[in-house]
């Protein structure tokens, strides 16, 4: 009885529908119509809103008013308007509504009805298509596709009806756009030159079913598109709901072709398992879960039977894909755990406590020590700052890393607090040189406490004369000197001569071009005696650096000189 009574209300509120003409069934939605009187010329019309009963077919028939109308749940048209002064009117741009109409070609939408909407000039773009689709999904996708193409939608230049309308929780749902009828006051039939042409009713149908049946719009296509183009908004952060939008732009279009399985497999094994609590909600998913997750989104993605040639160990294929992926630098996201601490790697290994970039750190600092190792086995390691950074970037290094672990090669940040790296290096050595080759350290010149004048021989006022050092095993900055030039000068060793302190200036500045370049101290510190420049076993970490900072000192080098000078010159006589 009450569903009776419903029948009848309802079948009571509707308007009368004239069967015979096909033009009016071609707008089925007929409430919260808008309507206008005729305008002026020049004139726009006041549009309003009728919300108390639907339009009628008579009333569009009369044709007193102007009329409008809006869509419903479902529609099986969509219409572009583009305004007379827009930049994509064909007047000032002749190819801009080719670029619209290929933009939607991958809804299937490829034919349209083009006619001026009014006196204003501006136009309107059918595009017919059958069955009927949601408008939500229609206005979402078309919107999509023309964004994604550059072109903006805005009132008066470029809109999109049925529009995309927001969602509404609670309260009063907001209704579609209303877009003028066709064929009112102002109203013509386009040619293919955007030139007005006869139009009547049976014109405009015999048009519509024309483009009807060339556009191929179907559930499938509209789904795969909102998947494919329309970024969607999730509560993440920016930069991760960019990432997950990649990810769905390169997976739900699916195989195109041959050759693609293993790019997508590995695409939605990353996808679900970083996203998945974002997309479906519960605890991230490992293991075999997540190989029956990613098996099950390949099969239904589109070109899967046609394209696939690996469905046969399919299976196979997405557990090595979830092997990598678990075992990555990534991890499902607002997880707290870091790489390497989820899937297949297990925890008590004390080697999976670090991060990926703890990881990524310690390769790069053995990769720098590799490096210094190997310049000190070619005897090649520069002392200068600048040299030694050019020459460890010769081994793949970047200045970045570099300055990032300066601990290890820069001479001025080896920290004495921490195990030296150069030293480390040297280690192996140690056990072959200890009996064939010590540094006598009374005569090395890095042993020299050159920064403390108390210690130096020449403040003592009381000095007259100086025991002759015997054979150096370091480099004599005067062996030359005493063979060539002052061969008549030397004594045997042993003997001591006194020497004023006006003839130690002479004789020390005029022996300073005699001298070694500052910056060769540390290679023929590990060359004289003829040992490999790795086997410096008695050199210690503070002499390794001494010689580092003197020779990018120029003071240091120049006191060092003089203290050589110093123990030979009181050897000639």
């Amino acid at each position: 009885m009450l569903n009776s009574l419903e029948n009848q209300t309802s079948v009571a509120l509707r308007y009368v529908q004239e069967s015979d003409d096909p033009f009016l069934a071609l707008f089925p939605h007929r409430f919260d119509y808008i309507y206008a009187k005729h305008p002026d010329p020049g004139q726009k019309p006041d549009w309003k809103t009728e919300t108390r009963y639907p339009l009628s077919d008579r009333l569009i028939q009369q044709g007193a008013y102007l009329y409008g109308v809006r869509f419903g749940k479902q529609t099986q048209y969509c219409l572009l308007d583009i305004d007379i002064n827009s930049p994509y009117h064909p007047r000032r741009d002749a190819l801009a509504i080719s670029r619209l109409v290929a933009s939607l070609e991958p809804l299937g939408l490829t034919s349209y009805i083009a006619c001026q909407s009014s006196n204003s000039g501006g136009l309107h773009l059918y595009f017919p298509f059958e069955p009927a689709q949601p408008s939500w999904k229609l206005a979402a996708a078309v919107t999509a596709l023309l964004s994604n193409s550059g072109f903006k939608l805005n009132p008066g230049q470029l809109e999109v009806f049925p529009n995309p309308k927001p969602y509404v929780a609670g309260g009063h749902p907001t209704r579609f756009n209303a877009h003028r009828l066709p064929l009112q006051a102002g109203f013509w039939l386009l040619n293919s030159a955007f030139e007005p042409v006869w139009s009547d009713r049976l014109s405009f149908v015999n048009q519509w079913q024309f483009a009807e049946a060339k556009n191929d719009l179907t559930e499938i296509a509209l789904e795969r598109v909102l998947k494919q183009a329309k970024r969607q908004p999730y509560q993440v952060s920016h930069r991760a709901e960019k990432f997950l939008n990649d990810l769905n732009a390169e997976i739900e279009v699916g195989w195109t072709g041959y050759g693609q399985t293993n790019w997508l497999l590995g695409r939605i094994a990353l996808r679900t398992y970083v996203f998945h609590p974002v997309l479906c909600g519960g605890m991230p998913l490992t293991g075999q879960a997540l190989v029956n997750e990613v098996v099950q989104i390949a099969r239904s993605l589109p070109g899967y039977g046609e394209w696939c040639q690996h469905q046969h160990e399919i299976v196979d294929r997405v557990e090595e894909w979830v092997r990598c992926v678990e075992n990555s630098h990534y991890f499902p996201y607002g997880s707290k755990k870091s790489a390497g601490s989820i899937g297949n790697i297990q925890p008590d290994d004390p080697g999976n406590s670090l991060t990926w970039n703890q990881k990524q750190s310690n390769a790069t600092r053995e990769k720098i020590k590799a490096a210094i190792g190997s310049l000190l086995e070619t005897n090649s390691l520069p002392s200068g700052i600048t040299d030694r950074f050019r020459e460890l970037t010769q081994f793949g290094i970047s200045g970045t890393s570099l300055y990032r672990h300066r601990d290890l090669w820069h001479p001025n940040d080896l920290s004495t607090n921490q195990e030296d790296p150069l030293e480390n290096l040297l280690e192996d050595d140690k056990t072959d040189c200890k009996d064939s080759f010590k540094v006598d350290r009374s005569t090395n010149p890095l042993n020299d406490p050159v920064h403390d004048p108390s210690s130096d021989p020449h403040n003592d006022p009381d000095r007259d004369q100086v025991d002759t050092p015997k054979s150096d095993p370091l480099c004599d900055p005067l062996n030359d000197l005493k063979r060539e030039n002052l061969s008549n000068s030397i004594e045997p060793q042993g003997k001591t001569e006194k020497v004023n302190s006006k003839d130690w200036q002479i004789r020390s500045t005029s022996s300073l071009n005699l001298l070694p370049k500052a910056s060769d101290s540390c290679t023929s510190l590990f060359t004289s005696n003829g040992c490999n420049p790795r086997t410096e076993a008695a050199l210690t970490q503070s002499e390794l650096r001494s010689s580092s900072k003197t020779a990018c000192n120029p003071l240091h080098s120049l006191i060092n000189s003089l203290t050589f000078l110093d123990s030979k010159l009181f050897s000639f006589t």
